[in-house]
């Protein structure tokens, strides 16, 4: 089985298909082992190798390392020659000014500011009101992008104390958990990541033969959070992922993790979830990936993710997703894989 990670919501898959034609979109679709029929459910989810095997399809086609994202392409070659620029740099800092003037000189839709403040680094993106304008996606993948490179770059993966974002909140905005590792608040005054300001100092460690390995990884290195990076609500996600098919109550999370019960209740709190929120999420997506790439029947998966009866599991994850367990087991059979 493939390691536990978290899914993908439809929405962030059609953000990506938005620029690509019907006939493209359904046989990309096809080719990454989404049935077609998930593009138009709203709660639908794909596992991260489902999307990025879409990311690359799709790059390659359009001709696009953001595919469909800004106005202007970004063809391929381009993220090589960012990380090219910024391998020399002396340190981290130099590095994030490089970086945020090679999307000056590609992109009109915003402008990005690197800086320090005290003890805190932030990386800032700020939309250009005369600019073609740019989707709360699209935000939030140069955000995702900057805080990858910079990790990347120094062997090690930044905490941020927190990402800000003016835009409202979603109804998919709890995923913002696994996908960065801080927490994240909207409707701020700006767009931004921030980080402890040490980072800033940190000598390049990448060279140039380490760059092919992170580019045929994409979007992997850069998009998606591991459980590794340890925020609260990740270290739960993974508890209550090892004691399935027992789905254990907060009080018993609690008392694993070295937390009073109110202790982690307040810390999920600030993190932007809760601990209900979680268990659904953990058997959710765990059955999504188990539906995705086993032959396993759909009654085992339901009592392996804590459900005494199918039933009860069909209806949890039509609640979910909006779709059945079986829309799922045929993903598997239609990705011609």
């Amino acid at each position: 089985m493939n390691p536990l990670t978290a899914t993908v919501p439809i929405t962030v898959v059609n953000g990506f298909l938005s620029g690509a034609e019907r006939e493209t979109i359904a046989r990309l679709a096809e080719l990454s082992g989404i049935p077609h029929e998930l593009l138009g459910k709203p709660g639908a989810r794909v596992t991260q190798e489902q999307f990025s095997t879409l990311y690359r399809l799709l790059a390659g086609e359009l001709d696009d390392e953001m595919p469909g994202i800004f106005s202007r392409r970004l063809r391929k070659g381009t993220l090589k020659f960012l990380c090219l620029s910024l391998l020399d740099a002396p340190r981290l800092e130099v590095a994030l000014y490089r970086l945020t003037q090679f999307f000056h000189i590609l992109l009109e839709e915003f402008t990005l500011e690197s800086r320090q403040d005290g003890r805190t680094g932030m990386v800032r993106l700020t939309i250009e009101p005369q600019g073609p304008g740019v989707s709360a996606l699209g935000c939030e993948l140069v955000l995702k992008l900057i805080h990858g490179i910079a990790s990347w770059l120094i062997r090690q993966k930044i905490p941020l104390i927190e990402v800000n974002f003016q835009f409202p909140r979603s109804a998919q905005a709890g995923d913002h958990l696994y996908l960065f590792p801080g927490p994240v608040k909207f409707d701020q005054d700006v767009t931004c990541l921030r980080f402890d300001a040490n980072y800033l100092t940190m000598p390049i460690r990448q060279r140039k033969p380490d760059l092919q390995a992170f580019l045929k990884r994409a979007p992997e290195d850069w998009i998606f959070v591991t459980f590794a990076d340890q925020m609260v609500c990740h270290q739960v996600w993974r508890y209550m992922a090892d004691c399935l098919p027992a789905t254990p109550t907060i009080d018993q999370v609690a008392h694993a993790l070295n937390y009073s019960t109110r202790t982690l209740g307040r810390r999920l709190e600030v993190e932007g979830t809760t601990f209900q929120a979680i268990k659904d999420e953990v058997r959710r997506d765990i059955a999504i990936q188990r539906l995705t790439h086993s032959n396993d029947t759909i009654a085992g998966i339901a009592y392996d993710v804590g459900f005494d009866n199918p039933t009860a599991f069909h209806r949890a994850f039509r609640h979910w997703t909006g779709s059945t367990p079986a829309a799922y087991r045929n993903t598997e059979r239609s990705g011609g894989r």
